[in-house]
């Protein structure tokens, strides 16, 4: 790992109306909208959906890295979030985030210790420790035949 602080630059561009193209050197664009819930079409990437789709992405690459250094053998992770946007104090913002992990291991595999990494990956998730919403984490550990 690189020493903090790291940087990173992103661009958007869009005319008055149709998809905005998101750019981010090295990596294929993404053509994004806005949600059918303010009126856009409902069938591309949203800011909404792309920040919680990080968030679910973030869960699994830090949970990963915990594992890692851990020695948890585990053969595969689902995660999905779902993020609530409310209106508080006249500010529309993302109120809560819901995480629903489960993770596949080995048979053989103390569930108690799978289950304490995924927690410990919930706690250290860079981007939920970035929103202002206390993330609340669903989890279950299956163990694979």
């Amino acid at each position: 790992m690189q020493d903090l602080p790291h940087h990173y630059t992103a661009s958007a561009h869009g005319a008055d109306t149709g998809s905005i193209t998101l750019n981010a050197s090295n990596v294929p664009d993404i053509s994004s909208a806005a949600p059918a819930e303010f009126g856009g079409p409902g069938d591309q990437w949203s800011p909404e959906s792309l920040l919680v789709a990080a968030v679910a992405d973030c869960f699994i690459l830090t949970f990963r890295a915990i594992a890692r250094a851990s020695k948890l053998e585990w053969a595969h992770l689902e995660c999905s979030a779902e993020g609530t946007l409310d209106r508080v104090e006249r500010v529309t913002r993302f109120t809560a985030v819901h995480i629903v992990a489960t993770l596949t291991v080995p048979e053989g595999t103390d569930p108690e210790k799978a289950e304490k990494l995924l927690h410990k990956a919930e706690e250290n998730c860079l981007i939920t420790n970035s929103l202002n919403v206390e993330p609340q984490l669903t989890t279950h550990v299956n163990h694979s035949r």
